[in-house]
């Protein structure tokens, strides 16, 4: 018997639920499909299906061995890809999820030269700050920051997630009172809502220690931090940003680093940009090649 056949068969019989659509699907006869599963229950010892004129039905001993089936057949498929990658040019499709300030600071870029450079691979790129959603989506590579202990998760560092106080010349034009620890309650401020982080306080470190400052009412309020970012470009407050968004915009001028002895606790977003996959994925040399890939974009990009 072709124990690799005779699984896939089982697997397309309780997927199809009937013996007929699943010969249909593989191209067989149902009287073969009955003989494989009747192969199969033999050398195991046990009925995989209760049959009535009706329906088929799964045993316990069933729903066991077709989930060691599928889990096989996945294993199986991911290795051939994997050594058929090696030996030749990345094909398929790799499915990234990330947050949705990742894609306009710098994910777009990347992905635009991973995909030029790799013309057989399709990319499909998901970005959301529904974090559940994203762990719950099946993807083969997740980008994200804070501190994700998920069983049968792999976690890597790619960058740094330090986070600046910034604001435009065109703020600090219109508000001349300077900006230090005194004065911090009595600016405009553009803020970011996220269940994980605190509404009350911001805690900072200097020269060693460690000090919590009451958060202000802020100007703005916003769950989208590039609504926040335009408005910080805008002059309309200050606003705490990662470093690997605000970088280009300190760079050319339109935001201006403030307090920068000064350093902002990540809180539970964490000090690192991470790339998480499951750990049956760790030999998917597609998935490896694009987190190698970023971690260059994003060291060249001083982000790392």
């Amino acid at each position: 018997m072709d124990k690799y056949s005779a699984l896939t068969t089982l697997v397309c019989v309780v997927e199809q639920n009937s013996f007929s659509r699943a010969a249909e699907q593989l191209g067989k006869t149902p009287s073969a499909v009955a003989k494989t599963i009747a192969a199969l229950e033999a050398e195991l010892g046990a009925r995989l299906f209760e049959r009535s004129t009706r329906r088929i039905q799964l045993t316990e001993a069933g729903r066991l061995y077709a989930q060691a089936a599928r889990e096989a057949l996945a294993c199986l498929g991911q290795a051939s890809e994997a050594i058929g990658q090696l030996q030749h040019e990345l094909h398929g499709e790799l499915r990234i999820a990330a947050p949705l300030a990742y894609g306009p600071a710098f994910l777009g870029d990347a992905c635009a030269g991973f995909a030029l450079a790799h013309p057989q691979l399709r990319l499909q790129v998901d970005l959301s700050d529904n974090d559940q959603a994203i762990l719950d989506g099946g993807y083969d590579l997740i980008l994200n920051e804070g501190n994700f202990d998920i069983p049968g998760l792999i976690a890597r560092t790619l960058g740094r997630n330090d986070l600046l106080l910034s604001a435009s010349p065109a703020y600090l034009a219109r508000q001349p009172l300077p900006v230090n620890r005194e004065t911090l309650l009595q600016h405009d401020w553009l803020m970011y809502q996220h269940p994980a982080l605190s509404r009350h306080y911001w805690t900072f470190r200097h020269h060693g220690e460690q000090y919590r400052i009451e958060q202000p009412q802020p100007r703005l309020r916003s769950d989208n931090y590039d609504l926040l970012l335009a408005n910080a470009l805008a002059g309309v407050g200050l606003l705490i940003t990662p470093r690997w968004s605000a970088a280009p915009y300190l760079a050319d001028g339109r935001l201006v680093r403030l307090l920068p002895d000064w350093e902002l606790d990540p809180d539970a977003f964490g000090p690192h940009i991470l790339a998480l996959y499951p750990s049956h994925r760790r030999a998917v040399h597609k998935v490896q090649v694009f987190i190698h890939y970023l971690e260059q974009y994003l060291r060249e990009q001083q982000l790392a």
